[in-house]
């Protein structure tokens, strides 16, 4: 059983809908408020989209940390175009782009404050009441800590405990802040709640200095990623997977390539797992 997709971008329409069903992703995952309400032709590229693939959501404009009040109208757009499409799976970033109706063109870090980790719980809980379904959220990539009160995993751990939510586990972002701060990135994901990992991400980063790495989801995944991530599997059970690409496109054939790997990956660890049963 395929459990790999792969993240849906325009530059890639055509070749995703000409993909054969044997060498296709088991599903696309695509930002909804990119494509909630469009019509002419890229409303009916959504159409064929929905036909021929299932459908996860990762969205960017929820903006769950942020000290403004929730966006009802925005959110009410998100139910209807989950349920429009059927989609189960809705994630979102554990960070803010929003504050004093400036929206901004980054995922901003939340302090790691218990204030902090009680208004996000608040925030998910009315989200995900609404919205009648839990949702991920995802560890995000940062790249100087604000004022720090607790650690990233005790801060993700008492969120996800305290709101329900479920967890995406980026393996990537977690091996660019391990990488940037300095921690051990296999410690750090054994002090996550794995229990609640609904979702998996993977992705390519640019190490831009000596100590320095930006994840830009603009190259291939290294073979040091790709360890972190089989170590990973073995501590959870089996969930979607998704490889991110967001510029810099190779060609088809190449993507598909990483996607077949780590569908090797996932199915040797996994089916492992059901063995030990």
């Amino acid at each position: 059983m395929k459990n790999v997709g792969l993240g849906f971008r325009r530059d890639l329409t055509d070749d995703i809908l000409s993909l054969d069903e044997k060498i296709q992703p088991a599903f696309v995952e695509l930002a909804p408020e990119n494509w909630a309400g469009v019509g002419g032709y890229w409303g009916n590229v959504m159409k064929m989209i929905a036909e021929k693939y299932p459908i996860t959501c990762h969205g960017l404009s929820l903006s769950i940390g942020s000290p403004d009040p929730l966006n009802w109208e925005f959110i009410s757009i998100i139910k209807n175009f989950l349920k429009t499409y059927n989609i189960q799976i809705y994630s979102e970033h554990l960070s803010y782009s929003q504050s004093n109706n400036a929206h901004l063109f980054d995922l901003l870090p939340i302090p790691f404050r218990e204030d902090a980790v009680k208004h996000i719980v608040s925030r998910i809980k009315e989200v995900q009441d609404f919205l009648e379904m839990p949702i991920a959220l995802e560890n995000v990539s940062y790249y100087t800590p604000v004022a720090a009160e607790m650690t990233e995993d005790e801060f993700i751990s008492a969120i996800v405990s305290e709101s329900g939510c479920n967890l995406l586990l980026d393996v990537n972002n977690v091996y660019v802040n391990a990488f940037n701060h300095q921690y051990d990135a296999k410690k750090f994901i054994n002090k996550l709640p794995l229990d609640k990992v609904a979702y998996i991400h993977m992705a390519g980063h640019e190490k831009v200095a000596e100590d320095l790495i930006i994840d830009t989801h603009g190259q291939a995944i290294i073979a040091d990623v790709y360890e972190l991530f089989d170590w990973t599997l073995e501590r959870i059970s089996p969930v979607p997977v998704l490889l991110e690409r967001d510029f810099n496109f190779p060609e088809m054939g190449e993507i598909l390539e990483e996607v077949n790997q780590l569908e090797q990956i996932t199915h040797r660890q996994w089916n492992n797992q059901l063995k030990a049963i």
